[in-house]
């Protein structure tokens, strides 16, 4: 990254900071933390029941479940259902998920952002992963933002948010006049009920549900037993990454589009979906530490990191950034990405735990999985000069 963009990036974390630092620390909010880590503890620990009841609640409200075991199941499964759509334009919402299995550049069809910072980063085209799960774009300023609208787009906006805003949102709803089929994650999934939670402040989420398909792809890591508990989660998720008690909008999809106002005789395909389809995602999560899969996605531990705020997205995987994105690549791809991913850059302070709602060690799997990655040969080069000098020389030197 650029060093302005660094700089950007930092004074937007700053922001977030003094957001949550106001609540964060209050009473119903320390009373939601600790609710939330009860209920991801509860979740892991009985993951296979939960996942089955999950199934069968999905299947009772009539919503498609699907199980991918790895990312290219996930995407084979996203390429037979687009083809019955005979789709060739698609409105996603932001997921880290579908950047996980690298959706956008699978597709050869027109996968239009609809979260206004993931559009802009899709249109900045090259150099355009994000930098916070929920803030995208949070290294661009107004002016490199306004550069890229105006050069992509074809328009002559004035460098100012508003604007920016009306460019893109009026871009991306016309190309979106004619799909038929929209693709998002989920924050949260609700086993009992079979309801899928989704939190989002620009209403585009809505639109993206009301296409004809709905195709969501979550980890199984985020099934919690009931809809109380998935509610507890975003809520706890968007006290972290925003500073907010609450976001605009909160959707609970809990099957198809219906209505039962004629006689009271259920009819599908009103407004909404008439078709929504849950990819539950494995994509070694199965095998994952159980910490790591305690993660909100909040954010806030990058937030806080000395390294992440000194390098920025060279440090993590894909869409999960900074140490725990580099622990889930060990899993989620192998020893060698997670190597690659900044293994070794983690100073191993702690701060990231001591920020993260959840409090993951993360700074603790990393120390380990440096030494699973020695044995199996992963380690700086400067590290293998120095074991060559002991050996030879009984010096480090």
């Amino acid at each position: 990254m650029k060093n302005s963009e660094l700089e950007t990036m930092r004074k937007s974390f700053d922001t977030v900071k003094k957001r949550s630092s106001s609540i964060k620390d209050s009473p119903s909010i320390k009373r939601l933390t600790s609710r939330v880590q009860e209920i991801k503890k509860y979740s892991y620990d009985n993951k296979e029941e939960l996942f089955n009841q999950a199934l069968e609640s999905f299947e009772r409200n009539g919503i498609e479940c699907r199980f991918a075991k790895t990312s290219q199941d996930a995407l084979d499964i996203i390429d037979d259902l687009i083809e019955e759509y005979d789709a060739e334009v698609i409105a996603k919402a932001k997921s880290n998920t579908l950047g996980e299995i690298d959706l956008k550049n699978h597709l050869d069809i027109d996968v239009v952002e609809t979260d206004l910072g993931d559009r802009i980063l899709q249109l900045k085209k090259t150099d355009n992963k994000p930098v916070h799960p929920t803030g995208p774009a949070s290294h661009l300023n107004v002016d490199e933002i306004t550069g890229i609208v105006n050069e992509s787009l074809d328009v002559d906006v004035d460098p100012e948010p508003t604007e920016i805003m009306k460019a893109v949102r009026s871009d991306v709803l016309k190309r979106l006049e004619n799909a038929t089929v929209g693709i998002s994650g989920a924050n949260a999934i609700a086993s009992e009920e079979g309801s899928v939670v989704m939190v989002h402040n620009e209403g585009n989420i809505s639109i993206v549900s009301l296409k004809d398909l709905h195709i969501i792809v979550a980890g199984i890591d985020k099934i919690v037993p009931t809809l109380e508990d998935a509610i507890s989660v975003v809520k706890l998720e968007t006290v972290f990454a925003t500073g907010n008690y609450v976001t605009s909008y909160m959707n609970v999809i809990s099957g198809p589009s219906k209505t039962a106002d004629i006689e009271k005789k259920l009819i599908k395909n009103m407004y909404g979906a008439e078709r929504v389809v849950v990819i539950l995602l494995d994509n070694g999560r199965s095998q994952a530490i159980e910490e790591c899969l305690y993660c909100i996605g909040c954010g806030n531990c990058i937030v806080h990191c000395p390294v992440y705020n000194a390098v920025g997205n060279e440090f993590g995987f894909n869409n999960y950034l900074g140490g725990r994105g580099v622990a889930m690549s060990k899993f989620i791809e192998d020893d060698e990405t997670c190597f690659d991913s900044g293994l070794y850059m983690c100073t191993l302070c702690g701060l990231c735990t001591l920020n993260c709602p959840l409090s993951i060690p993360t700074n603790e799997i990393l120390e380990n999985m440096r030494k699973l990655s020695t044995d199996v040969g992963f380690y700086p080069k400067a590290h293998y000069k120095i074991k060559d000098n002991v050996l030879n020389r009984d010096s480090p030197y």
